[in-house]
């Protein structure tokens, strides 16, 4: 009953209430991340869980673990660099844990779906009530006086936490709409689904309305029964987006005119400096890529260990807006933090969900077989992907915050791919 409550319970709880800790803080998600990961650790040993290790999965991310704590240990500042690589592994053994879970009992999933439904409508409500009248019912005001961040407060993530859980709530609405005929819960979600989209806008956060947009693309053109419902919620989003720029021109001035500008123009408190020159993204973006190059060039391997730009950038600078505290790409800075071979292994996960999709979409749509995955999977694809997506500005890549999240939906992944091979064994075992 002990090993039931510290291996089970507890586990589930912190992963039921997962969404809540990461709108909290790092603190309480990185906290209950450990504990998941260390719990199921102590329960392998104990009940020889080894099956959930004996997998591509695991094997391959144990060598990126490697890979990082090797680079940490040739670095500059080992110890610094240490604390981000040692305990890395934590987020690759709580994506287990969410498996083993699963396979328990299945039940968790619709606990998960309840946590995830009253995060988004505590955020959609607290942050229209922020837009509107300026706090939100915690007194919070509007970043820079226009931009909605509800809970989060001065840290501008709540469009990011909408959009990567997005696809997970999506996902796992249609794992539990087995009926199809809820008519009041598909209102209620269509509702919650345009307002979420509505709220990235407002958010000010163009990446994530940006990721928003790639996944609701890759729902629809990969769905096989969702496709329809997708589509018209999509549209409902795009509808309301357009009334919102209209209506209220900083929404306007952040995701377009300001855009534009960070492609074209250098300002300087406002003052245009430097003009009809192209940036990647913008100066301050195109100037951290070329000093985290030039890092890279004389790293190539393994780089100067994760979390260390910061530590190492002054002595690449190219020019005033070289150093930050990460080059704000996963793909650069992977390469000038962890070496070539870390790039190769993430940006090789990448090739092989973009593979995948492809033989999935052609499967679909010349009918030569049954397609590869179900759109459950595809929620949780996409999910994956706008995390690993190459082309875009992003957090840090060792960040722990967004790690929690980039894991989470890699879990469910894990535990749904594993039932889908059982119940091929079992139906070839029935025709022999």
């Amino acid at each position: 009953m002990k090993n039931h409550f510290f291996f089970d319970v507890i586990p589930t709880w912190i992963i039921i209430l997962m969404p809540v800790f990461l709108i909290s803080g790092p603190f309480l998600a990185d906290f209950g991340v450990s504990v998941v990961a260390l719990s199921f650790l102590v329960n392998s040993k104990k009940n020889n869980l080894y099956k959930f290790y004996n997998n591509y999965y695991f094997k391959f991310f144990l060598i990126f673990c490697l890979i990082l704590i090797l680079s940490s240990l040739i670095s500059n500042n080992t110890l610094l660099s240490l604390k981000n690589s040692l305990f890395y592994f934590r987020f690759g053994i709580f994506s287990l844990c969410v498996w083993y879970l699963l396979e328990k009992n299945e039940f968790l999933i619709r606990y998960l779906f309840l946590s995830i439904i009253i995060c988004f409508s505590c955020l959609i409500i607290d942050g229209y009530i922020q837009y509107i009248f300026g706090k939100n019912i915690f007194g919070h005001p509007l970043f820079n006086e226009y931009r909605v961040s509800s809970f989060f407060g001065s840290e501008l993530i709540l469009g990011s936490y909408l959009a990567r859980f997005f696809p997970i709530l999506f996902g796992l609405f249609i794992f539990l709409d087995n009926s199809k005929k809820n008519k009041l819960t598909l209102l209620s979600l269509t509702i919650i689904f345009i307002l979420a989209e509505g709220l990235i806008l407002l958010s000010g956060e163009r990446l994530a309305l940006f990721f928003m947009n790639l996944s609701a693309l890759f729902m629809i053109i990969m769905f096989k029964e969702y496709k329809t419902y997708r589509f018209w919620t999509y549209i409902g989003s795009l509808c309301l987006i357009l009334v919102i720029l209209f209506s209220f021109p900083n929404a306007k001035n952040r995701l377009i005119d300001q855009t534009i500008l960070d492609f074209t123009i250098n300002t300087v408190d406002g003052e245009t400096v430097e003009k009809h020159k192209f940036y990647i993204f913008s100066k301050p973006h195109t100037q951290m890529y070329l000093t985290a190059y030039n890092i890279f060039l004389d790293n190539k391997f393994f780089g100067v260990g994760p979390r260390q730009f910061r530590n190492e950038c002054e002595n690449y600078r190219v020019g005033e807006y070289s150093c930050e505290t990460h080059p704000h790409n996963t793909y650069i800075e992977l390469l000038s933090e962890a070496g070539i071979f870390a790039f190769f292994m993430v940006f090789g996960v990448f090739f092989i969900i973009c593979y995948l999709s492809t033989k999935h979409l052609l499967s679909k749509l010349f009918r030569r077989k049954k397609e590869i995955f179900n759109d459950f999977e595809i929620c949780l694809l996409s999910a994956v992907l706008i995390s690993l997506w190459p082309f875009s500005p992003s957090g840090s890549f060792f960040n722990n915050w967004l790690s929690i999240v980039y894991y989470f939906p890699v879990g469910l992944l894990l535990w749904q791919r594993s039932k889908y091979r059982n119940k091929i064994k079992y139906e070839q075992k029935d025709k022999n």
